[in-house]
């Protein structure tokens, strides 16, 4: 059996990256264009933002508040997350992501004539919204993965307001989707590209390495350069609400 502290993080890491992909995913495919009043790009963005928000102060003093392959290896990187849960969390952060999407399906399925389209997947070249092509997007989400990570580590570090990190990570997530949803529909996040683009299907998932590829890297590279900003000595745990943390 599981120590009942893994167990305890990894069901804080399943349910945080579940809303994530449910609540910002959700907004885009049900919201984003709905007839007449639909939320468009500032609502999904805001509404990615809010899922990481609300789980940060809901489940982050838990299991750090991950919710995110890129997010886990980049504070690995940083020495911020034990070599133990590395593994442990990115298999429940995609399973969470995975059983999102399958709920958001069965929701949209429930509309007569509805098909799944997009999906709210991401996608480079033919299938980014703007028709970017791929080294653009590439760019593009290793650079905003690699800022969101220095966001992270910084906002909870030594110095930074005790309690209130939850809100510029928060605030961080929108404005990424808000510059980056033309480009790749904005990924920043393994898991939430790999859920829908399961359910999307063909070329979306054939496009799928590039939203694991260069959104480690990003962070991956941030987390490295947060060692020499930050103390090596409180960069031991990645907390998103308390100053201390468990074992």
């Amino acid at each position: 059996m599981l120590h009942t502290d893994m167990q305890r993080r990894l069901a804080a890491e399943f349910i945080g990256t579940f809303w994530l992909v449910f609540g910002g995913c959700g907004a885009a495919i049900f919201s984003a264009a709905f007839p007449q009043l639909g939320i468009g790009f500032v609502g999904v963005a805001f509404a990615f933002g809010l899922t990481v928000l609300s789980m940060a102060y809901a489940v982050g003093h838990i299991s750090g508040g991950h919710f995110n392959p890129a997010v886990t290896l980049g504070l690995w990187s940083a020495g911020r997350c034990a070599n133990k849960h590395v593994v442990p969390y990115v298999i429940v952060q995609v399973l969470g992501a995975i059983l999102a999407s399958g709920a958001l399906y069965l929701i949209a399925s429930g509309k007569p004539g509805w098909v799944p389209g997009a999906f709210a997947a991401n996608g480079y070249g033919a299938l980014s919204p703007g028709k970017f092509a791929m080294p653009a997007c590439f760019l593009a989400e290793f650079l905003l993965t690699f800022f969101f990570l220095m966001i992270i580590v910084g906002t909870t570090s030594k110095g930074a307001a005790s309690g209130f990190a939850g809100i510029p990570i928060g605030l961080a997530l929108t404005l990424i989707h808000l510059i980056s949803i033309p480009i790749t529909n904005t990924s920043v996040n393994p898991a939430r590209s790999t859920g829908p683009a399961l359910f999307a299907g063909g070329a979306y998932t054939a496009q799928l390495w590039m939203f694991w590829i260069a959104p480690i890297l990003g962070a991956v590279v941030a987390g490295a350069l947060a060692r020499t900003l930050w103390e090596p000595a409180t960069i031991t745990e990645t907390v998103v609400i308390e100053e201390t943390s468990a074992a």
